[in-house]
């Protein structure tokens, strides 16, 4: 799999902003287990750094045990170190799972947005902008727009500049990719869901743009809240089918079926 990166902007340190990025394509999913990173040289063009930024970056990863080199070949990815949060792996606890886990992303979300509105660069509102175009785009060429639509909301929190928030945002997106597909998926089998969260999506983003905090706050908000009901209305063939299956990297792999 082909992932690309953007230049990094000036404030925190280089290195944190590239181990950062990486981290975050490794807990989505984008860069997996077994897969080769990129190039130093690759690595020190799509950030637009140096060797020597770049390699913080990367020792930064392995210690977090996220990354292991291999003499001769590269560095490669490791299973990503966090352990599964613990749910019971029924079709209720499952749902419980999807809308616990939107609980947790309403008081982020609202926080990660409002820190956007005051803090967002031209480009940074630029780059938020095209994210939420590419999960159009993603849609519309036949996909569930799931990985999209997380990147989306990492662009907002890069946007915030809280490198605490955003790690914790990184944490979350080996839940968080899970719990999209699960809302994505709901959202896709009715038409007017699928318009409300553009709707919302564009409310946060218009916000972002316009510098307007509470405005950002309450969109962001609200689009958690509007999730967390799009999905207490699912029917129920719903999670019998979809919505159990796709929640199931909710549920440690080591429990049983």
């Amino acid at each position: 799999m082909s992932v690309s990166f953007s230049t990094i902007r000036p404030g925190l340190r280089l290195a944190d902003q590239v181990a950062s990025a990486l981290e975050a394509e490794i807990r989505s999913g984008a860069l997996g287990a077994g897969q080769k990173l990129p190039t130093e040289q690759a690595l020190v063009q799509q950030f637009g750094v140096s060797r020597t930024v770049v390699r913080e970056a990367v020792q930064q990863l392995k210690s977090r045990g996220l990354v292991d080199s291999r003499q001769g070949s590269g560095v490669y990815v490791l299973a990503a170190g966090c352990e599964p949060l613990s749910f019971e792996p029924t079709a209720a606890a499952s749902r419980e799972a999807v809308l616990q886990i939107i609980e947790l992303r309403r008081a982020l979300e609202a926080e990660v947005a409002e820190l956007a509105a005051q803090r967002r660069t031209p480009a940074q509102a630029r780059a938020i902008r095209e994210a939420l175009q590419a999960i159009a785009d993603a849609v519309a060429g036949g996909g569930d727009g799931a990985v999209e639509d997380v990147r989306f909301h990492r662009a907002i929190g890069e946007a915030a500049g809280n490198p605490f928030l955003i790690r914790t945002l990184d944490y979350l997106a080996q839940f968080l990719q899970g719990v999209t597909r699960v809302t994505r998926a709901n959202e896709a089998r009715h038409r007017e869901f699928a318009e409300q969260v553009k709707q919302e999506h564009e409310a946060v983003v218009r916000a972002i743009e316009a510098g307007d905090a509470p405005a950002a706050r309450h969109a962001a908000a609200q689009h958690m809240n509007n999730a967390m009901l799009r999905l207490q209305h699912a029917d129920a063939s719903f999670w019998r089918q979809d919505g159990t299956r796709l929640a199931a990297v909710l549920v440690p792999p080591t429990m049983p079926a």
